[in-house]
């Protein structure tokens, strides 16, 4: 059996153009190596894989049952599998030449060349990946996406407590550093045998251009520094937005803000994440226009979306890149008490801008999400945040991709959404569950609604019902997140604001 694995896995390199048959012996020897095996013998019959997640199934099983693999847990697996997917991969040079061979036929050959490569190494592992839920809710704001992650393995707690007492390392320094490429991983960091970067230049310096492994929407990328630095909002960060928009005009490309809170989950080390992908917020109108005296060119405006967005179009990136760093510095300084804004207390500052970058109709856009982090006794996890009545669904941070439309939401959801729906259908006491009862204002606010248009609830429909109520709640908590709200008075603090660094109502 395992020489049919071998030869299976070989094949799938073959197929894949992951290898071509001049390295056929040379990657089975490899193989052999990494599973411990001084010969192999040609196999008669073929073995009945079903794809790549069976055939390294058998190979895992092996290494597990003769302790190449050190503890047969999800952890170690992980591990091991990057080590025999390396097997198959073309060296980092071979793959940014082939990239840029691809790009000098267009870009998007280029992207498409290199994301399918980071699927077939299972870097992005596609088997993971489908088992996502994802669904799509029609609110005022226009179709907002909605995932469920549930292709981040759960670490057994064997696993946990490893890498509780494994040494710190100091190498890499982070997920993100370039010194990922080709790294084995240990239990408190996940292997990287089988990744690959592409080098490029933004902003005269050296960056390195990669996919998520988790794929939360179309050819999820990170943008990130050469070298390990904090991340920060300011102008050159504009600048380093549109030399990649420049490279890759059919992508997008943003950053998470720079300050805890409403800033991403890896501050230290700067970078971006775009992707091939259109998101609510995107297709979002502006609801009112400004104009600012010497960026006549620019076209300005307020975008219609929960979150307080001024959306910058030009022909020429280089005016948005100006008109947005005066933008990001009168924004860092402002305070509106009559709204609630405050740019710093304490000496601790709390405005910044979470800035998304695109190539539209000819035109380049550059969306400006303004964000405070302040906190009261009220609100301690932040006033412009998830409030406490939505935590039962959503208590995370609001990043990036949340900002333009897309809820990354907690794997426990799952259960709890079908259990929901099984207590809602028999009419059980959800307040009498342990796991539920955090759901019961929530289900006690919508279902009246159904009952008033005379909608029974049955097991047929529940599970399209909440998944549509769970869209509602992820508005809500935009709004939540915006610093203006979607109100009158809102709008006329947000003009405020624009008024007070000059623009004026076109």
């Amino acid at each position: 059996m395992i020489n049919q694995a071998i030869k299976a896995l070989v094949g799938y390199g073959l197929d894949t153009g992951l290898i071509t048959r001049a390295d056929e012996i040379y990657a089975r020897n490899q193989l052999l190596e990494v599973l411990g095996l001084d010969e192999y013998e040609e196999p008669e019959e073929p073995g009945g894989y079903e794809g790549l997640e069976g055939i390294l199934k058998e190979l895992l099983d092996y290494g597990a049952e003769t302790g190449v693999v050190k503890e047969d847990s999800i952890v170690y697996r992980d591990l091991f599998d990057a080590k025999l997917m390396n097997c198959l991969m073309p060296r980092p040079s071979e793959v940014e030449r082939t990239f840029w061979q691809h790009y000098e036929a267009s870009p998007e050959e280029a992207t498409d060349y290199y994301y399918k490569l980071s699927q077939d190494s299972d870097y992005i592992r596609r088997y993971r990946v489908c088992k996502d839920m994802k669904w799509t809710a029609d609110t005022k704001y226009g179709i907002l996406d909605i995932t469920i992650n549930l292709s981040k393995p759960e670490k057994d707690p064997k696993a946990i407590a490893a890498a509780r007492l494994a040494k710190q390392s100091g190498y890499p320094k982070c997920l993100l550093c370039r010194e990922n490429e080709g790294y084995a991983g240990r239990v408190n960091h996940p292997a990287r045998n089988n990744h690959r970067i592409i080098p490029i230049t933004i902003n005269d310096s050296q960056w390195g251009f990669q996919y998520s492994p988790y794929v939360y929407y179309n050819e999820h990328c990170i943008v990130f520094n050469g070298q390990h630095v904090p991340m920060k909002i300011e102008k050159a960060a504009f600048k380093k937005l549109f030399d990649f928009i420049r490279l890759f005009p059919h992508y997008f490309l943003g950053s998470n803000a720079d300050l805890p809170i409403v800033g991403g989950s890896i501050l230290s080390h700067d970078h971006f994440q775009g992707g091939h992908y259109t998101f609510a917020m995107a297709k979002a109108p502006m609801e009112k226009r400004f104009v600012m005296e010497g960026f006549e060119d620019v076209e300005a405006g307020i975008v219609f979306w929960p979150m307080s967005v001024l959306r910058l179009r030009s022909g020429d990136a280089d005016r948005l890149i100006e008109l947005g760093d005066r933008v990001l510095g009168a924004w860092r300084g402002y305070t509106d008490e009559a709204a609630f804004i405050y740019a710093e207390t304490e000496g601790e500052p709390h405005n910044t801008i979470t800035p998304i970058a695109r190539k539209k109709d000819g035109l380049y856009e550059l969306d400006l999400v303004l964000r405070n982090n302040i906190t009261t006794e009220e609100f301690p996890l932040g006033v412009y945040h998830p409030h406490q009545e939505l935590h039962h669904i959503k208590k995370e941070n609001i990043g990036l991709i949340e900002v333009m439309g897309l809820a990354v939401l907690p794997s426990r959801l799952k259960a709890e959404l079908a259990q929901l729906g099984e207590y809602i259908v028999e009419g059980k006491d959800i307040r009498g569950s342990e796991t539920l009862k955090k759901h019961g204002d929530w289900v006690e606010e919508f279902l009246p609604a159904y009952k008033e248009k005379g909608i029974q609830i049955t097991a047929e429909n529940v599970e399209d019902i909440l998944k549509a109520e769970v869209g509602q709640v992820f508005a809500r908590v935009l709004e939540d997140a915006g610093v203006y709200k979607c109100t009158e008075e809102g709008r006329e603090a947000f003009g405020r604001f624009l008024r007070s660094m000059g623009f004026q109502e076109a």
